[in-house]
C-alpha cells in the first residue's frame, strides 16, 4: 500500500507537470480580472472545461488503451484527420507558438528592451530544432528541476498575494456572459487535446511499475488524477484571485503577459520578477520540444515513415516561428474559433467512449460526431458574422454548448438507422 501510494504521488507531479504548462499561468488571472465580482463561478466553470474535462479524456484513454481506441469509430480517414487536427492544435498552429510568445513577453520583454520579436523567434526554435535533433538528456533534467521550482514560485507569489492584496476585491464584471468567459478560458489551456496525445504515456508510466491488472492501473492513474487535481486547483484558484485583486488597476485592454508580470513585480519586486522570467523561459523550452517532438512522430507515423522526422521537426519550427510573432494575444484570439469547432466532436467521441458496450453501431458515433461539428462550424461562422441568429437559440447555446442537441439528435438519427438496416437485412 505504502509504495501504491508512493506511485500515485509520482505519476500524479508528473501528471501535474504535463498539463500545467508555463503557457498556463496567463490565463486564470486574466479570468479573475475578467469576471470581477463573479470571480468563483468564472473559475469554476474554468476548472470544470479544463481539468475535469481533461481528467474525463484521460480516463478515456486509459478505457480505450489509447487516443485511437477513441477516435477509430469514425473510420480510419476520419480519425486521421481529427487526430492530425488535435496535434496541429497543441502543436505547430497554437501551442508551440504559444511557448515562443510567452518566452518573448514574460521572460525577455520585462527585462531587455529593443529585441527584435523576429530574431529572438528565430533563435528560440534553433535551440528547439537543436534540442529535438539531438535528443539532449538535458532537457528531461532541466523539466523535471523546473516544474517544482516554477509550482513553488507560484506558491509563493500566491501566499504573497493572499495576505497582501494588490487591491481591494471588485463590485463589478467587465464581461458578459461569465460562465461562458471560463468555459473558453479552459478550452484555451489546450489540457483536453494533449491528454489524448500525452494520456498513453500516463499508462505506460503505470505498467512500468508494475500494474498490470486493468483494476490496478485504473486505481494508480486515478489517484494520480485526483493528486494532479488538487494542485492544479489550489495553483488555478490562487491565480485567478490575483487576478481579481488587480481590477482597480487594468481593464481588459491589459495584455495577459503583462498583467502576469505586473502582478509578479507588485508581490516580489524586480528580483522576484528576473527568477520568474527564467524560470518561465526554461519551462517553455522545455514544453516546446516536448510538443515540437510529438508532433514530428505522429506525422511522420501517419507518412508511413515517407517523410522523415528530421524534415517534419524543421518544416514545424520555421512554422511555429512565424506563428509566434502574431503575439499571444493574437495567437489565443486565432485559437479561439479553431478550438470552438475541434472540441466539440473529441468531446463527443470521448463521452461515448464511455458507453462503447452499449453502442454497437459505428453510425451512431459517427453521425453524433458530425452533428457536434456541423453545430460547432454554424456557431463560428455566427460569430464571424454569418445571419444564423437561430443557433443562440439552441439549449446551452449561451454556455457554449449549442452543439450537443445536435450531436444527441444525430446519434438518435444515426442509432435509429442501423437498427432498420439490421432489420432489413
Amino acid at each position: 500500500m505504502r509504495h501504491t501510494r508512493k506511485d500515485i504521488f509520482v505519476i500524479g507531479f508528473a501528471l501535474f507537470s504535463m498539463f500545467f504548462g508555463a503557457g498556463n499561468v496567463i490565463f486564470p488571472p486574466y479570468l479573475g480580472l475578467s469576471c470581477g465580482a463573479e470571480w468563483f463561478l468564472g473559475f469554476a466553470c474554468y476548472y470544470l472545461a479544463d481539468i475535469g474535462l481533461a481528467l474525463a479524456a484521460l480516463f478515456a484513454v486509459l478505457r480505450r488503451g489509447g487516443a485511437e481506441g477513441i477516435t477509430g469509430r469514425l473510420g480510419r480517414i476520419p480519425s486521421a484527420l481529427l487526430m492530425s487536427a488535435i496535434v496541429l492544435c497543441i502543436g505547430p498552429m497554437l501551442a508551440i507558438p504559444r511557448t515562443a510568445a510567452t518566452t518573448y513577453e514574460m521572460s525577455l520583454a520585462p527585462l531587455v528592451s529593443g529585441v527584435s520579436p523576429v530574431l529572438f523567434s528565430a533563435l528560440f526554435f534553433l535551440l528547439i530544432l537543436l534540442l529535438c535533433l539531438k535528443e539532449s538528456a538535458v532537457v528531461d533534467i532541466v523539466g523535471k528541476v523546473l516544474t517544482p521550482a516554477l509550482l513553488i514560485g507560484l506558491l509563493v507569489l500566491i501566499v504573497r498575494g493572499v495576505i497582501d492584496p494588490i487591491g481591494p476585491a471588485p463590485d463589478r464584471v467587465l464581461v458578459d456572459n461569465v460562465p461562458f468567459t471560463g468555459i473558453e478560458a479552459g478550452y484555451q489551456t489546450l489540457d483536453v487535446l494533449a491528454a489524448l496525445v500525452f494520456g498513453i504515456i500516463v499508462l505506460k508510466s503505470a505498467r512500468d511499475k508494475g500494474y498490470d491488472d486493468p483494476k490496478e492501473q485504473f486505481r494508480v492513474v486515478a489517484g494520480a488524477g485526483i493528486v494532479a487535481g488538487a494542485a492544479l486547483l489550489a495553483v488555478y484558484l490562487g491565480l485567478t484571485y490575483l487576478g481579481v485583486t488587480t481590477s482597480a488597476f487594468f481593464d481588459l485592454t491589459v495584455l495577459r503577459t503583462f498583467l502576469v508580470v505586473s502582478i509578479v513585480r507588485n508581490l516580489m519586486g524586480y528580483p522576484g520578477v528576473i527568477l520568474f522570467s527564467v524560470v518561465v523561459a526554461l519551462a517553455c523550452v522545455t514544453t516546446a520540444v516536448a510538443l515540437v517532438s510529438s508532433a514530428a512522430s505522429h506525422f511522420s507515423r501517419l507518412s508511413g515513415g515517407r517523410i522523415s522526422y528530421t524534415l517534419l521537426t524543421v518544416v514545424i519550427c520555421v512554422f511555429s516561428a512565424v506563428v509566434s510573432n502574431f503575439g499571444l494575444d493574437q495567437i489565443v484570439s486565432i485559437a479561439t474559433p479553431v478550438l470552438n469547432i475541434v472540441y466539440p466532436p473529441t468531446l463527443v467521441l470521448i463521452a461515448l467512449s464511455f458507453f462503447d458496450r452499449h453502442i454497437r453501431s459505428d453510425l451512431t458515433v459517427r453521425l453524433a460526431a458530425l452533428g457536434a461539428l456541423a453545430a460547432s462550424v454554424l456557431a463560428v461562422a455566427e460569430e464571424l458574422g454569418a445571419p444564423l441568429a437561430f443557433l443562440s437559440r439552441l439549449p446551452l447555446a449561451s454556455l457554449g454548448f449549442g452543439w450537443v442537441l445536435p450531436a444527441v439528435a444525430c446519434g438518435l438519427l444515426g442509432a435509429l438507422m442501423s437498427r432498420f438496416s439490421r432489420a432489413d437485412a
